[in-house]
């Protein structure tokens, strides 16, 4: 498989969520959910570390990624990424760059090709 960037810029098939699933991998998982319950003061479980990845047509993903905005207005709008966006970079994004900075480099690397 390709390098797959998500809506938001995040590279999922980078993604530690992502890796896990498609090796599924159980005690990867569970790392995972400990590391990022502490990371971001929540309580994820092992069992919600499932994802194919933000554009994948599959029903797993991220229990964040289900209802994240940014990923909805990508959707609503027909975009591959954010990066194809005349209103790049929005207020919505702009605030998660300040969670994943990696993200607006992808975005960025992109648009100085289009």
């Amino acid at each position: 498989m390709g390098k797959m960037i998500g809506v938001c810029g995040i590279v999922c098939t980078e993604c530690p969520a992502f890796l896990a699933t498609q090796k599924d991998d159980n005690d990867e998982r569970k790392k995972i959910a400990e590391m990022w319950s502490n990371q971001y003061n929540t309580n994820l479980l092992p069992e919600h570390i499932n994802c194919d990845g933000c554009l994948s047509e599959s029903k797993r993903l991220l229990c964040h990624c289900k209802v994240c905005e940014v990923r909805k207005c990508g959707q609503e709008k027909g975009l591959k990424n954010c990066a194809y966006c005349n209103e790049y970079a929005c207020e919505k994004l702009n605030k998660f760059f300040g969670m994943a900075p990696e993200a607006k480099a992808a975005l960025e690397k992109i648009r100085e090709s289009l």
